[in-house]
């Protein structure tokens, strides 16, 4: 891996021993932004079966995939204190778009909130959650 991978990966705030979660994997994916992720925390991103406690969480969601407030109550199950979720969405214009204000509003119910937005790749959007104070 490259400085351009380390970069990246520190920009999402990862960091080296960190446990990362992966959910929504497709065909679509970016897998540059998972080598940049597993190249700092130099390990693997463990699959949606994992039951054990976690660092981080890297949710990808299209439009149509479905409830997205279940999803992030779900993967916030074994997410740790202080961890957050780097919810992964397809740029506007491109097919799968969700609109911000869906983020936000399934953020809010599901007691995240929008801490960042950035642009993870060519095709992809990241929008970091964290979790609200007295969680």
């Amino acid at each position: 891996m490259g400085s351009t991978a380390t970069n990246g990966g520190l920009r999402l705030g990862f960091e080296s021993g960190q446990v990362v979660q992966e959910f929504g994997h497709g065909d679509d994916v970016d897998g540059q932004v998972l080598e940049q992720i597993a190249a700092i925390t130099g390990q693997a991103l463990e699959d949606e079966d994992f039951d054990d406690v976690v660092d981080a969480v890297v949710l990808w969601w299209r439009d149509g995939d479905g409830d997205l407030t279940d999803a992030l109550l779900d993967v916030c199950t074994t997410l740790d204190e202080g961890g957050f979720v780097w919810l992964f969405t397809p740029k506007t214009g491109r097919p799968g778009t969700v609109e911000h204000t869906e983020i936000e509003e399934a953020a809010t119910t599901a007691g995240l909130h929008a801490t960042s937005t950035v642009a993870i790749g060519p095709e992809w959007s990241g929008t970091r959650l964290g979790t609200r104070k007295g969680r």
